[in-house]
């Protein structure tokens, strides 16, 4: 997919491929791409792929411009910069990484940590669609459902900046995938749908980088940096059980309801929010088995017995606990595992 790009860069710049970015990437895997870019003296930073490629670029780009510690960088705003200059050109739609002061690496331990500061968004987006067509199904609907995490929790967060901007964007979003999804999985070579599901995920990048995700990504964490299970396809494994707890709490099911006939049109919306709210799970949950993605831990070959493990683990990650609509305790998450299971 690069080949063209780079024939033209190499036209007249020295140019350095690092191309050894694994899903949910390690912290080994960032040091090395710093490293090998250090010693290129690198001048700026091109990320080419889904979020986990472009995850690397961001801190690349900060960490050889600003030559800053990255276990100091961890966190809301703990970054310094400068950075290099930085381009994204996302090969998915699903993470909205281009759009987003957000990059999250896998440590050693496996606990996920996420860098998060306006320094380390792009100075330019470049959104392609012809360079989605050629993304498997299971890869196409992992990464959509994604997409419509990120807009779902989006919109339902407790973030202080969630407002109405934010708001719009996640509706947006949600209409564009909602109405291309199943034809992006079915007919890879749509354009019209490719170009819906990009700007579509870019759209909710924007929003949740504004009102930040919650509960679903906080719970699929430990899924991914665990057992390496894709990060979209960790989302789209929880998201129903999670908004299941979730509208427990009546505020939480009625902002569910705001969005339901947004994605799904034939929802009854004259009846009462929570059971709009459970519509909307249901036909979520349905729509992922239409897509063909694995319905449950055990069908990614997680066993039983780590969910108490997990739910330890998801509770390190309250820079996204705190912005659920409900609170999520360790009992409560070791209940969600246990109902994914």
């Amino acid at each position: 997919m690069i080949d063209d790009t780079l024939s033209a860069l190499k036209s007249n710049s020295d140019v350095l491929v690092f191309d050894n970015v694994e899903a949910d990437p390690s912290l080994k895997t960032l040091m090395k791409c710093v490293e090998i870019g250090s010693d290129f003296k690198a001048t700026g930073v091109i990320g080419f792929g889904g979020g986990s490629s472009m995850d690397v670029a961001k801190l690349t780009a900060l960490l050889i411009g600003s030559n800053e510690n990255i276990h100091e960088a961890w966190g809301v705003a703990n970054a310094k910069g400068p950075r290099l200059p930085l381009v994204l050109y996302p090969t998915t739609s699903g993470t909205g990484s281009e759009v987003t002061p957000i990059s999250i690496i896998t440590q050693d331990d496996q606990e996920k940590k996420g860098v998060s500061s306006p320094i380390i968004l792009p100075d330019l987006a470049i959104l392609d669609p012809l360079l989605t067509l050629g993304l498997p199904p299971h890869t196409t609907a992992a990464t959509g459902i994604d997409a419509m995490v990120h807009a779902i929790e989006s919109y339902a967060s407790k973030g202080k900046n969630n407002n109405l901007i934010s708001k719009s964007l996640a509706k947006e979003a949600l209409n564009l995938i909602g109405s291309s999804i199943s034809i992006a999985v079915n007919d890879g070579q749509n354009i019209e749908a490719r170009s819906n599901m990009l700007i579509g995920s870019m759209l909710a990048g924007v929003s949740f980088g504004n009102s930040p995700v919650a509960g679903v990504h906080a719970l699929a964490y430990p899924i991914g940096g665990t057992f390496h299970v894709p990060h979209g396809l960790s989302n789209a494994i929880v998201l129903p059980y999670v908004l299941r707890f979730n509208i427990k709490e009546p505020s939480a099911a009625k902002l569910y309801s705001e969005i339901a006939d947004i994605v799904f049109p034939d929802i009854d919306t004259s009846t009462s929010s929570q059971d709009i709210a459970s519509k909307f799970i249901e036909n979520l949950s349905k729509l992922s088995s239409d897509l063909g993605l694995e319905q449950r831990l055990r069908d990614v070959n997680i066993p039983e017995s780590a969910c108490e493990t997990m739910a330890k683990d998801a509770m390190k990650q309250t820079r996204l606990l705190i912005n659920n609509p409900k609170e999520i305790t360790e009992k409560d998450a070791y209940d969600i595992y246990k109902s994914a299971w």
